[in-house]
């Protein structure tokens, strides 16, 4: 798990307490002494680091036995204890105890008779006293008492009570008087980030203050432990990870140190592209190998960055390392060759993932540029490179800036010819912004530096049209910008329009078949104009001589404004009776007179077909009311010019959706006449009306429905009403109707239900 995600200190004491307490054989110390390796390297604990110290005086036989080869082992992981965490401000006066003690326990295992020896461990003891009181720690004044004690008992005379520097070297007071002054000056630093109640983004402000606060001074090891402690309290901080590397190149470039740093880094904040590339150029810095290099680039890609430029800087990165390398290497061709391998298969690799999201964008034309320039230098293949460029187009071929780098390319290495074949590819395309105009003018200075007169001449022939037809675009785009948003609609509806293909035309290339088809389903209305005639204009008729026609009533001021307006008329069939069977050449006029008993006909409108002109037979009769609408649906099945006409009340709700009705009643009624009647003589007609609809009403028999009924075919099989299903007995009904019902049941044949379909 800790090769995925680091482990906490308080993880790492946990696990190595219970491998000791498991396994403390010697045969066991190398595998727990390695966890306590990979503890210490996750992050900065000082309570992992005495574990770690008392573990080894523990087990450690050598150790333990104090051994010149124990002793060497355990100074030097103390020395490493110290640089890890001895500066640790308020915790690393634990190590530099931990080291005394064990320096202390050597003094007593040296022989008495060998004063040399003695006297050089005092020397040691001494020297690590000197050290610790140079540091600046929590508890200076401590040391400084346990110091002037040993001394004591060294033979020193000195004030053991006091807090004075009497009877000190002047080397150790000074040195003391300096850290107590950077401790004082730390102090409140220090409770700022001890503060566990505070927010984490306030300490992790605190943390970088003190930062800024140590790199003043400039000292890289107390910066370097401020960092670790930093990272122990935010482990995936992206921003502390990214400050902490960059000091660190800064500082100590090519140190194996970094490397490590940039390897937790990653580990920990993979999601950040920045750390994996500042980590490749931190490996290519120590001189790493190209299987580390390659680890290191894949490992990259598997991980998930926030955008698709970052993905696209490891990849640039790899690549520059890779032409760094290849530029610098002095062995043969085939080596040479290969390593140019991997950059196009890189590069390759890039454009497969990247150009699908990164299309007609700056970043993707910089690394086909790049591309482009290394395969005509390092892989000295410019036909490799003209098809770098040609795979860019089929991508981002609108963009201009592609084309413009790749003309650049073919002048750069004389090939002049293709070059102008470019131009003539590209100058005819439409690209944002002044772009067309741009790729015009440099074909113009293309010919004029590097052609003859014949390509100049033709270049300018070519180019002039396309600049003038630039110019007016522009200009109808000029005035569309004047021109509020629905002129602007109309006029692009307009230019569409005129493109089409006239309808005349569309209806003659038709077959017969198809044009009879279209003929049935199209439907259009035309109205009066007093003779008959087809008429666009909506006319109005005021036969109220009461009512001055040039001003509109009070009731109807909406209505007229429409009709002054130009505007059509909607109609929504509320009080319309529809009039059907109607004959061919009937008119307005015959409707009107029609209906003139009945009274109240505001508007009537005949359905004529779309194309012929011609009635289809079929009409809406606008009145006034509900009263006079009855009285007109009333004189159904009555004749009009040898036609008996089927008159019903318009349900314009209830039509199903798509039927011709529907769509003709829906229209805008648009030359409809409209005759308005006085309320007076129009009560007085629809009494009548009524009256007189009444006694021509009548319903026809059944035989007479029945005759109008044809039956055509062998295989036509209509059942009569009277047949029940097989089996069916009404209950309700006597006996003698049951047997009447079983007879029904007989089969009979199709001439059979015939003659009893027409009885009916």
């Amino acid at each position: 798990m800790n090769t995925i995600f680091p482990l906490s200190s308080e993880m790492w004491q946990e696990w190595t307490k219970d491998e000791t307490s498991l396994s403390s054989g010697p045969e066991a110390l190398p595998a727990i002494e390695k966890l306590f390796e990979h503890g210490v390297s996750d992050y900065l604990s000082v309570a992992l680091w005495c574990d770690y110290l008392s573990f080894v005086q523990e087990h450690d036989q050598s150790v333990r036995t104090r051994s010149v080869g124990g002793i060497s082992k355990a100074r030097n992981l103390f020395e490493r204890a110290l640089v890890a965490a001895g500066l640790h401000v308020t915790e690393g006066s634990r190590i530099w105890e931990l080291y005394r003690e064990f320096e202390q326990d050597v003094f007593l295992t040296i022989d008495e008779t060998d004063a040399d020896l003695r006297e050089k461990q005092v020397q040691r003891i001494r020297n690590l006293f000197h050290r610790q009181l140079s540091v600046p720690l929590a508890d200076l004044s401590s040391t400084l008492h346990t110091y002037k004690a040993w001394e004591a008992k060294q033979g020193a005379d000195l004030d053991v009570d006091s807090s004075n520097l009497d009877g000190l070297s002047p080397h150790v007071a000074s040195s003391y008087q300096k850290a107590l002054d950077m401790m004082n000056a730390r102090t409140h630093l220090e409770n700022q980030i001890s503060c566990k109640v505070a927010p984490e983004s306030e300490r992790l402000q605190n943390f970088m203050a003190y930062l800024k606060f140590e790199q003043s001074l400039g000292d890289p090891s107390r910066i370097q432990i401020l960092y670790e402690r930093a990272i122990t309290e935010f482990p995936i901080s992206s921003e502390l990870w990214l400050d902490y590397t960059h000091y660190m190149d800064k500082t100590l470039k090519t140190s194996s140190l970094v490397r490590d740093i940039y390897k937790r880094a990653t580990r920990n904040c993979p999601w950040v592209g920045d750390l994996w590339v500042r980590y490749l150029l931190s490996l290519e810095r120590s001189r790493a190998s190209e299987e580390e290099l390659s680890a290191v680039f894949e490992k990259a890609l598997q991980c998930t960055f926030s955008s698709f430029e970052e993905y696209l800087d490891v990849f640039l990165t790899r690549v520059d390392g890779l032409r760094r390398r290849l530029s610098s290497l002095e062995s043969g061709p085939e080596s040479s060759d290969l390593d140019y391998i991997i950059i196009r298969e890189t590069f390759q690799r890039a454009s497969d993932y990247l150009s699908p999201h990164l299309k007609n964008t700056e970043s993707l034309l910089r690394m086909y540029r790049y591309w482009t320039r290394l395969e005509s230098t390092l892989g000295k293949d410019s036909a490799a490179a003209r098809g770098v460029w040609e795979s860019l187009l089929k991508i981002s071929g609108s963009t201009l800036e592609a084309w413009q780098g790749y003309i650049a390319m073919e002048v750069e290495m004389g090939n002049i010819n293709e070059a102008r074949s470019l131009f003539k590819r590209c100058y005819s395309k439409r690209f944002p912004g002044t772009g067309s105009e741009d790729i015009c003018n440099s074909w113009i200075r293309f010919e004029r530096e590097y052609g003859a007169l014949e390509d100049f001449d033709l270049a300018v022939k070519k180019v002039t049209p396309r600049l003038e037809e630039l110019q007016l675009f522009k200009l109808q785009e000029a005035k569309n910008i004047g021109l509020p948003a629905d002129d602007r609609d109309n006029s692009s509806r307009k230019n569409v329009r005129e493109k089409r293909k006239p309808v005349s035309n569309l209806i003659e290339e038709q077959s017969p078949a198809k044009r009879h088809k279209d003929k049935a389903k199209n439907v259009k209305i035309t109205y009066e104009d007093g003779k008959g005639q087809a008429k666009d204009s909506v006319k109005v008729n005021n036969t109220n001589p009461d009512v001055d026609a040039s001003k509109p009533a009070s009731g109807s001021k909406k209505e007229n404004k429409d009709v002054s307006s130009g505007k059509p008329k909607q109609y929504n069939d509320q009080c319309t009776a529809f009039v059907s069977n109607l004959n061919l050449k009937a008119t307005y006029d015959d409707l009107r007179r029609f209906f003139s008993d009945v009274g109240g006909v505001v508007a009537i409108r005949i359905l004529n077909d779309k194309f012929t002109g011609k009635s289809r037979g079929l009409a809406y009769v606008d009145f006034s009311d509900d009263k006079h609408l009855a009285a007109a649906v009333a004189k159904n099945k009555q004749t009009l010019l040898g036609k008996r006409l089927s008159i019903a009340k318009s349900d314009p709700k209830g039509r199903k959706k798509g039927s011709d009705s529907h769509s003709v009643s829906s229209r805008q009624g648009e030359g409809a006449e409209q005759t308005t009647e006085s309320s007076k003589s129009g009560a007085k007609d629809s009494a009548e009306g009524s009256k007189e609809g009444k006694g021509h009403q009548g319903q026809p028999s059944s035989h007479q429905r029945a005759s109008n009924i044809q039956l055509k075919g062998k295989n036509t099989f209509a059942v009569p009403r009277t047949v029940r299903p097989l089996g069916w007995v009404d209950k309700d009904k006597p006996i003698s109707e049951e047997t009447d019902a079983a007879e029904d049941e007989i089969p009979k044949s199709n001439d059979e239900f015939r003659k009893m379909f027409i009885k009916s």
